[in-house]
């Protein structure tokens, strides 16, 4: 199988396990956990941020098409995901503390990042449990932003650094042969020092 068709195949199954995972979390209501940017993050340690992000953005359109259209806006929250995880991996290497350090990034700009969307499209109110916390933190005089953004913090930085190292061991014991990890660039040995 050449590279190509493992990526597009590899990255269609990608999107499924978004989707799948998402939804079965979303509907079994378990706390600090979303699980739907597992295959994002998959293809992006593996392929890198250009095929991470397009499986983040496919995802999304997706969930969109099949659990309503309020997901659409969310795609860039995704594509970041594979970009970011995409772009360490590349420049850091494929590494634990990359992993780890990928996570913690990913649990802040996620819901950072959500927070404008959801602040833009929703007034800040997206019709999860965290609209309790939205309302109550916005009631205290909470600027509108942290009130959508603290609440989404926890959770995001649970769930991302969770998911970045589930991968990251996925990825570690696959064979090197199914795989081809991109390579962090070494120093040209006619480099200044």
């Amino acid at each position: 199988m050449n590279q190509r068709t493992l990526v597009l195949t590899l990255g269609a199954l990608a999107i499924a396990i978004n989707v799948i995972a998402g939804t079965v979390v979303s509907n079994l209501k378990i706390p600090f956990l979303f699980l739907d940017t597992v295959g994002t993050i998959f293809i992006a340690m593996v392929f890198g941020p250009f095929w991470g992000a397009l499986v983040g953005l496919l995802t999304n359109l997706v969930l969109g098409v099949t659990s309503g259209y309020t997901a659409i806006p969310f795609a860039l929250v995704n594509v970041i995901v594979g970009l970011v995880v995409g772009y360490m991996v590349r420049k850091k290497g494929f590494r634990f503390s990359t992993s780890l350090i990928s996570g913690i990034l990913l649990g802040i700009l996620c819901p950072a990042v959500g927070s404008v969307i959801a602040i833009g499209l929703f007034g800040g109110l997206t019709g999860s449990v965290q609209d309790v916390a939205v309302l109550w933190l916005k009631q205290a005089g909470t600027s509108l932003f942290a009130a959508t953004f603290l609440p989404r913090l926890g959770e995001n930085l649970i769930d991302k650094i969770l998911s970045v190292l589930l991968v990251y061991y996925v990825v570690k014991n696959l064979p090197q042969s199914l795989i081809k990890r991109p390579s962090v660039k070494k120093r040209d040995s006619y480099e200044k020092r």
